[in-house]
Parts: C-alpha cells; sequence; structure tokens
C-alpha cells in the first residue's frame, strides 16, 4: 500500500459517475442529490453562485471525485486543495500518515496537496468538466451555477515560480491545457449516450474556470509578504482575493481562556505561534490598504476565517510533535475574530468563512453576511459529504441576501453564543472509545455498536424502528425477548449502548431508554398476558437474592420452564435499587412492574425469608444461582469523626421519605453515581442549605455517569474538586488540596498533594466509597475466593461448588444492572443448555436508513426511531468519511446486506477511517482490498485482489496470509462470500476496474 494516490482518466471517472447513477442511483456513494435553484444564486466575483458552501481547501478538495461527490451533495464554491511549490513525492514524504483524526473536535498534520501541481490542476479541471455534466444531465442545477477558488501558498517566491504561475495561468483560462482538450472530446465522443447533455452544452462549458484565489501562509508569515502576495494576486493577476487569517489574531489570552471555558482546558499550545504570526495592530492597516488597492482595480478583496490553529501533540493523536486543530473547539474562535473583524471594519469588509460550520449554525453564520462558507470537519463524520445537502437546503429555506455589508450585531450574537453552545462546548465527561474490541471482518461488518456495548445484547435498533412506528407492542415484546426488567433498565439503567451510539458523531445519541420505558409504559398491560413459560424443563432453581440480577435470572429460568424460587430478605424485591436509589429516580409502583412479570411466569417468591445454606438448598434443588449483592459496607478511614456510609443514609431517605435533618451543610465524598444519587437526597433534606460533593480529581474525571454529574448540578449540588479528605473536626472537614499531573495510558490524571490544606463545612460528612462482596458469606458456605476475596468461577459463572453460580456486585464488585443481568444470561444458559432466546432482530428498509444518514437532528417530541440510524443493517461509516470515496458499498448478489471494499488506489492513508469504524480497526488497512495491479498489491500487506482477466474473473488474491491465482469456479480456495464479492465488483462495479 502506497499513500500516493493515483488520478483516475476523465472518461473513467465520467463512466463512473454514469453508470453508478443510472444503476445504483448514486454518485460515489453519495445517495440524496441537491437540486439547485438558479433563480435564487447570488453573485460573487462578477459569476452565480448557486448556494454558498462548500469544502474547504483540504482532504475534500483534492481529487476531482471528491468534488463531484460534493457537488452532488450540495456544494457550489470549492476552495481547492492548496498548492505550493514543494509537490508529490517531497510534499508525501513531510506528511506523517495517518494524518487526520475527526471523532470528536477535528486535528490533522497535513497541509497543501499530495499531488504534483500539474496534476492538481488537472483534477480542477477535470472535476469542472464533471461539475457542468451532472448539472445539465442531471438537472441538479446551472451549468455556471458553481464557481471555484484557487488556494495558493506559502510565499511570494514560490507563488511566483515557474509551476505555480503556470497553474494560476491555466486555472484562469484553461483552454490551451491538454486536459481541457481531452475533457471537452471524452464528452464529445460520448454526447449521443447522454439524455440531456448535448453538444451545445459542451461547448458552453467555459475554460475561464477561476477568477478568485484564497492566500494561505505558513504561520509566522511576516505581514509584508501577506501582502505583497496579495498586491501580486490584485494587480498582476488581476484576481478576486482572499486572505485567510489565522485565530492567533486574537491573542493567547483570549483564546486560552475560551478553550478553558469550553471545556477545552486539555488542549496544549504555546504563546510563540500568537507572537510570531500577523498581529493584529498591523492586519488592521494591512487590510485597510488592500481593501483600497482592490476597490480602486474594481476587484473584490476579503478575508477567510480562519486558518487551521496549530496545538500540541499530548496523548499521540496523530503521529506528529504538533498538529492542527479545527471541528467544533475552533468555531469560538474563528466566529469570534470574524465577529472582531467585522466591529473593526463597520460590517465593510467581505468575509469568508471556515471553522467549525455545520447544520446548526449555517443559516445565522449566512445570515449575518458571512459567505461563501466552506467545511471540513463535518463532512470528515459520519454522514460524509451528505450532510452538506441539509446545510444548502436549510440555506434555501431560509434565503440568502446578496452581500451590503457584514451584519455586525448579528455576528457578534452569534460569536457571544458560541461560547456556550452545546454543540461547540465539550461534555463535563471526555468521551471514551466507541469501539470493540474485535477485528473487522472482510465480510458482513455491519454491527449496532449500541447492541455491541449493551452487556445483554438487546436487539436495540429493531424495538427502536418499531417504537418509530408507534406499535409499542410489538417493540416492548422484542425488549422482553433479552431483557427481563424493562421498567427498571428503562428508568436506570446507566445505558452504556448510548455512549456508542452512532449518532454521538452526529449530535446527541438516540434516546434509547428512554424509548424503551416509553414501550414499557405503552404496552405493558397488553404484553403481560402474552408472557407465559415454555414447556417444562424439568428443572427447580433457587435465586438467593431478589436484586435485579436476582430477577433476571429469575426470568429468563422460567420463561424456558423451570421452577424458579427467590429468597428474599426484605419486604419487597429489586435489591438496591428498591431501597437505596432515591425515590425521585424510580418508585416501587415501576419496580413492581417487572415484578409482576416474574409472577406471571410463576416464579415463586418467599418474601422476608433469608436463604438456607448452600448445602441445605441443594437438598430441595437442582441449582442454586447466589444473586446476593456486594452488600458488605465500605468505610472512609479520616481522622477525628467517623463518616456515614452512603447506603446507609439513601436507605433512611428512603425508609422516611427523606424527612431527615442531616444539618445545614453536608459533605458527599466520592465520584460515582451513588455519590450523586447521596448528594442529591441530602439537597432535598430538611434545614440543608449546602450540599458540597469532594473528590480528589476533577468532575471529568469522576466515574459517575455524565446524566447523573449533570443532575447533580442542575439540583445544585456544589463540586468542589481536587481536594482529598484528610479528617472531620469541630463541624469541618480538613482536606488536602490537590493538583493535576499528567494523564497515565488509560487518559486518567494523576494528582499530588499542593502542601495546603482546604476547610469544608460539615455538619455530616457521607462517604460514597464502594461496597464490597461478602467474602465472609461465601467462604461459610464452602465456596472458593480469591487473595482479593471474590469468588473464583468459571466462563458459565459456576463455583467449585457444582451446580452452584454466582452473579450480580456479588462476584466482582458494584457494577451496572445491566452487567448484573448479563451475569443472569449466562447463569441461565449454563443450566437450561441452550440460549435464552431466539434472535427478533429484523433487517430495516435500507433506503429508509440511507436518507438518514447525513442529517442532523436533535431530540425533539417526535419518536426517536426516526433518529436511529439502524446500523446493524447499514453501518458504512468507513464509506461515508473517505474523503476520496476510496471505502466502497458493494451489493453482492446473494447477500442480504451490501458488503464494504477498499479501494487502494483511491486511498492516501489518510486514516479519518479509523476513527468511525465501530470495531478496533481501520478499514484503509483491513477492509478486503481492490487493487488496481500487481505491482500495488506487492507494495501492500491487505488482504485483497488485483483482477488480472475481468472476462473470465481471474485476479491475484492474497487471502489469510497466502498469495495465489484465482479464476470463478476454483473451490476451494477462497469462502464463497469473497468470491461472488470478487464476481460481483468483475461484473456489476466494472467502474472501479478503469
Amino acid at each position: 500500500m502506497s499513500d500516493l494516490m493515483a488520478c483516475m482518466p476523465f472518461e473513467q471517472l465520467l463512466n463512473w459517475i454514469r453508470e453508478e447513477h443510472d444503476t445504483k442511483h448514486t454518485v460515489f456513494g453519495i445517495h440524496r442529490a441537491y437540486t439547485a435553484d438558479p433563480s435564487k444564486a447570488q453573485t460573487i466575483f462578477n459569476r452565480k453562485l448557486e448556494t454558498p458552501i462548500g469544502p474547504a481547501a483540504g482532504p475534500n478538495s483534492q481529487l476531482a471525485q471528491n468534488i463531484a461527490a460534493s457537488y452532488y451533495a450540495g456544494s457550489r464554491f470549492f476552495e481547492l486543495k492548496t498548492v505550493q511549490i514543494m509537490d508529490g513525492a517531497e510534499l508525501s514524504a513531510c506528511v506523517n500518515k495517518p494524518c487526520i483524526k475527526a471523532d470528536d473536535e477535528c486535528y490533522n498534520c497535513e497541509w497543501s496537496t499530495e499531488l504534483y501541481v500539474p496534476q492538481a490542476q488537472d483534477e480542477y479541471i477535470k472535476a469542472w468538466f464533471l461539475l457542468a455534466f451532472m448539472a445539465k444531465e442531471y438537472g441538479l442545477g446551472s451549468m455556471d451555477g458553481y464557481q471555484f477558488n484557487i488556494s495558493v501558498g506559502y510565499d511570494l517566491a514560490g507563488i511566483k515560480s515557474e509551476k505555480i504561475n503556470t497553474f494560476i495561468e491555466n486555472m484562469k483560462n484553461a483552454e490551451s491545457t491538454e486536459i481541457f482538450k481531452e475533457c471537452r472530446q471524452v464528452l464529445l465522443n460520448h454526447v449521443d449516450e447522454f439524455k440531456n447533455f448535448t453538444k451545445e452544452d459542451v461547448d458552453k462549458i467555459s475554460p475561464l474556470i477561476c477568477n478568485s484565489a484564497t492566500i494561505s501562509t505558513l504561520h509566522g508569515c511576516p505581514p509584508q509578504e501577506i501582502e505583497s502576495i496579495a498586491n501580486y494576486l490584485l494587480t498582476e493577476k488581476k484576481m478576486h482575493t482572499f486572505i485567510k487569517c489565522n485565530p492567533t489574531l486574537l491573542g493567547y489570552d483570549f483564546a486560552r481562556e475560551t478553550l478553558d471555558k469550553m471545556g477545552y482546558d486539555y488542549i496544549a499550545f504555546g504563546r510563540f505561534h500568537f507572537e510570531d504570526d500577523l498581529q493584529y495592530v498591523d492586519a488592521v492597516p494591512m487590510i485597510t490598504r488592500l481593501m483600497k488597492l482592490s476597490s480602486d482595480l474594481g476587484l473584490e478583496f476579503g478575508v477567510k476565517i480562519t486558518n487551521t490553529f496549530p496545538v500540541d501533540v499530548k496523548a499521540g493523536e496523530l503521529p506528529s510533535e504538533e498538529m492542527y486543530m479545527s471541528g467544533k473547539s475552533l468555531y469560538p474562535l474563528s466566529i469570534s475574530l470574524a465577529a472582531k473583524l467585522s466591529r473593526e471594519f463597520d460590517g465593510k469588509l467581505r468575509i469568508a468563512y471556515s471553522g467549525g460550520a455545520d447544520a446548526f449554525n449555517i443559516d445565522r453564520i449566512v445570515g449575518s453576511g458571512v459567505w461563501p462558507v466552506t467545511v471540513a470537519t463535518t463532512i470528515l463524520k459520519p454522514g460524509g459529504y451528505q450532510r452538506l445537502k441539509q446545510m444548502a437546503e436549510i440555506l434555501d429555506e431560509k434565503g440568502v441576501k446578496a452581500f451590503e455589508g457584514v451584519d455586525v450585531d448579528a455576528l457578534n450574537k452569534v460569536a457571544e453564543d458560541a461560547v456556550t453552545d452545546k454543540h461547540h462546548v465539550k461534555p463535563a465527561k471526555l468521551p471514551g472509545s466507541r469501539k470493540t474490541n474485535e477485528r473487522v471482518p472482510l465480510l458482513d461488518c455491519y454491527t449496532a455498536p449500541c447492541e455491541d456495548e449493551c452487556p445483554i445484547h438487546q436487539e436495540i435498533t429493531t424495538y427502536m424502528h418499531l417504537a418509530g412506528e408507534g406499535k409499542y407492542e410489538e417493540a416492548l415484546k422484542v425488549i422482553l425477548n433479552r431483557n427481563a426488567l424493562p421498567f427498571i433498565t428503562g428508568t436506570i439503567c446507566a445505558h452504556p449502548c448510548q455512549g456508542h451510539c452512532t449518532r454521538n458523531f452526529y449530535e446527541t445519541p438516540v434516546q434509547i431508554r428512554d424509548t424503551k420505558l416509553l414501550c414499557a409504559q405503552s404496552a405493558y398491560d397488553q404484553v403481560i398476558d402474552t408472557v407465559k413459560s415454555a414447556k417444562n424443563c424439568d428443572t427447580t432453581v433457587a435465586v438467593v437474592g431478589g436484586g435485579p440480577s436476582g430477577m433476571a435470572a429469575a426470568y429468563y429460568l422460567a420463561r424456558a420452564g423451570a421452577y424458579v424460587t427467590i429468597y428474599e430478605k426484605r419486604e419487597k424485591l429489586g435489591g438496591i435499587v428498591s431501597s437505596v436509589i432515591p425515590d425521585f429516580r424510580i418508585d416501587d409502583d415501576a419496580i413492581s412492574k417487572d415484578v409482576a412479570l416474574l409472577e406471571k411466569l410463576g416464579v415463586k417468591i418467599l418474601y422476608n425469608t433469608e436463604a438456607p445454606s448452600v448445602d441445605e438448598l441443594k437438598k430441595e434443588y437442582d441449582h442454586v444461582i447466589l444473586a446476593v449483592g456486594a452488600y458488605k459496607r465500605g468505610q472512609l478511614d479520616l481522622e477525628g469523626e467517623q463518616a456515614v456510609n452512603a447506603l446507609e443514609f439513601l436507605e433512611n431517605f428512603n425508609k422516611t421519605g427523606g424527612k431527615m435533618t442531616p444539618g445545614k451543610n453536608v459533605v458527599v465524598i466520592g465520584g460515582g453515581n451513588t455519590a450523586m444519587d447521596t448528594a442529591r437526597a441530602a439537597k432535598r433534606c430538611e434545614g440543608v442549605e449546602h450540599v458540597y460533593l469532594v473528590y480528589r480529581r476533577t468532575k471529568r474525571y469522576m466515574p459517575a455517569d455524565e446524566h447523573e454529574l449533570l443532575l447533580a448540578l442542575e439540583d445544585g449540588v456544589e463540586f468542589k474538586e481536587l481536594l482529598a479528605p484528610v479528617k472531620m473536626a469541630d463541624g469541618k472537614l480538613i482536606c488536602d488540596e490537590m493538583v493535576l499531573g499528567a494523564a497515565d495510558e488509560s487518559g486518567r490524571a494523576g494528582v499530588t498533594a499542593t502542601g495546603h490544606t482546604v476547610e469544608v463545612p460539615a455538619d455530616m460528612v457521607i462517604a460514597a466509597v464502594g461496597e464490597k462482596v461478602p467474602t465472609d458469606y461465601y467462604e461459610a458456605n464452602g465456596i472458593k475466593v480469591d487473595s482479593r476475596g471474590r469468588v473464583l468461577v468459571d466462563d458459565n459463572l459456576q463455583t467449585n461448588v457444582d451446580d452452584v453460580y454466582v452473579i450480580g456486585d456479588g462476584l466482582y464488585g458494584p457494577s451496572l444492572v445491566v452487567k448484573g443481568m448479563a451475569h443472569a444470561i449466562k447463569a441461565a444458559e449454563a443450566i437450561i443448555g441452550h440460549d435464552i432466546s431466539e434472535s427478533m432482530s429484523q433487517m430495516l428498509d435500507v433506503q429508509e436508513l440511507y436518507n438518514k444518514k447525513g442529517i442532523l437532528e436533535e431530540p425533539s417530541d417526535k419518536a426517536e426511531g426516526g433518529r436511529c440510524l439502524g446500523c446493524s443493517t447499514v453501518c458504512e461509516n468507513c464509506v461515508d468519511v473517505c474523503p476520496n470515496r476510496a471505502n466502497i458499498s458493494i451489493k453482492v448478489p446473494g447477500m442480504a446486506r451490501a458488503q464494504v471494499i477498499h479501494v487502494d488506489y483511491m486511498c492516501n492513508e489518510c486514516g479519518n477511517c479509523r476513527s468511525f469504524c465501530p470495531y478496533e480497526s481501520a478499514p484503509y488497512l483491513d477492509k478486503f482490498t481492490l487493487f488496481a495491479n500487481e505491482a500495488d498489491m506487492a507494495n501492500s500487506t491487505n488482504q485483497g485482489f488485483a483482477v488480472l482477466d475481468r472476462e473470465k474473473i481471474t485476479c491475484r488474491v492474497r487471502f489469510l496470509g497466502k498469495e495465489f491465482e484465482w479464476t470463478k469456479g476454483d473451490e476451494g480456495k477462497l469462502p464463497f462470500g469473497l468470491a461472488d464479492l470478487i464476481t460481483a465488483v468483475c461484473k456489476d462495479y466494472t467502474y472501479l476496474l478503469g
């Protein structure tokens, strides 16, 4: 594999577009085309522009197919990837790969085009023709409704060089170039095959490709150099000119304070860029002079806001020492600089914009008079180029006004709102990896990350779809297929599924937990009568403990036909959920509905009953499941007075209905979910004025779920971060002040004491420090434990005592309810000898799912099923996010779902697909790969094939470390699925073969 991309001939590109459009109804994988209304076109640079958005100079505007895909999806203004005197192999050798990481805020370590400048020129001219063809042939708009803007750098000497000068002149007028003549002739050769595009249309394609330029300079470029380049382009080249400005114009303090306030305190950058770059005091007079010069020349001049922002590589984000930040974290800086310059020039300065624009803010940016707007980060995320269609349609609906100056007040408000915009503020908790631990398979790699991450592997996409259609009964039946506790989990589950939802890469995860509860509440009465046991499996089981794990085990076993008895020492089931979790989070009525499911299945429940010993239980039952919980109370050792145990406090809170008087000042020590529950409960107690939550690190490193943390903040809990409790005395908690140190490999920052102490008022101190498994209980019943007192179990959770299993918190310590339920499934399946259920997963409507891609949409009063992307049927993140379209979705006859192959010759190893593949894999390295020829294949270690004879379907194949020649019909060398995939490529996707 090489990171040097191959440029496709124009005829191949044209044939690709035509065949894919006519047979697959897509263009370079884009499913929905944007159709412009030419009557709404605006004018800039004395040319028409149907909509003022498009790709920024970068990975999405480097190759002809990138530009064509962008146009089809909605772009009409194309800032072509920067050209400079260093190019091709020399430039590529300086760019470390992978070079893009866009899973949240975006980072890159690439710069100008990796092609040779003449190649880049040819790519842009080929794209110019392709767009004209698509505009007319597919009715997407006017043939002159789009514009190309060249980006040139990085110094005047380079721009004046023969290489760059030739590029500029040929882009101004390409008529004499060989590629222009070739593209024109290819269209003429095929003109009789087209439906709408005629010979006259070929003749109308203007050779005057570009009359505007954006100046891109390196950080630290002197102001005199920048001005000299602008002077040269305006006076010598007669080009409308924009100067790309850097966020460093805002000053270090503004940038640091803004990013810190928005949660980006971990992003590191030094003062030197701010000191070396163009200074604001120099920029203003320079811009003033250039505005006058351009006016005198009858040309347009403006600034492009902004360049990317250089930051330090601190956590191995990319293989470089420095990288460039963009996207959601750049937005508040870029829009603030735009507002500052607008104030400075009273709205008269024209501003082109790039820096975190997306469907959520495009209308306000353009509405303030700032356009054109180019984007990169948003279209590097799932949905990819398809996101442009939504942006273009938003602007169609709002309307774009002719430029008569920037609305300074409107832009100031946009900048003011940016620092609190939830789409740009970093979450309180840093997102973890959303990948599984598995390697992406060569075939059938579609997977729903939510279902993979759910410990009981519910068929989430299926019930979300059914709920979205209002089919709550069907949806609840799917939920009950693997979930024994729909009300408990629908109310208090920590929903790890949502943390892995692909929608996190769009905006907000699908509200899976809430939908589950909605289904349970809406269809419970209808569905409970359908709950029944299977044919008796002639086994008896005792479940000791009626918490969520024990309840779940009883449900799965009873449904399979076992006779189940639950021993519960309390007066009701639910365990910690009923006795400790505060009533304001979940009430007994919800828990009772889950209990009713057990009763419907015939489970015998012995309340207020201590279970006899394991030996005694084994005399009466075939199997015993111990679901006793982690009931050994933890204790925090402090000097002075003893802290109250959090579970004890919460249990009393529930028993008394919150009628407790802990004092004016309550301190809760801890950072987990129990600490949040405790603090919120204390806030509800009579006489309490302040509840302080003390933790030795910051909120970001607290183990609590972000949702629970935010609820505590909403309730008025006061967080006391970086404090380590030492002593209680005289109504005060004495704490050592801590400071964060470097993060370890897991990303968790260490802490060290500063030597200072802090006093926190404390009438009551409550410690939420975790509970312990009941080692004594296990040992008393002959069950072996490890050196940490935890039960030794086999893969089925069976102990050393035959037919005795341990599940839930009592196994490894406090954990999630749903993880205890997963234990219950494992033990139940070991007992009954088969799976607890058959799959109820449904394949969803493929076109409906494609129609959802690329649309940003927050939760609303509409059904959340409408936002679910149905990843178990269609994933294709790698297809969406590849700028070069090098990951291709292939429909293989006989296979229910599309397959994905990687096309080697289109890839430059940017690595963007790695960030979004739900597997611990990089599709550009790990998917079955199509090579252009045997030489390219020899230069790679990827598994894949090179077609030697497309008619006979003979290929050179690499599979499982072996290379061999294969012809369709050869038996045994390849699995049937891969053979069918290769055959489909050779028969139905010939345009991939050139």
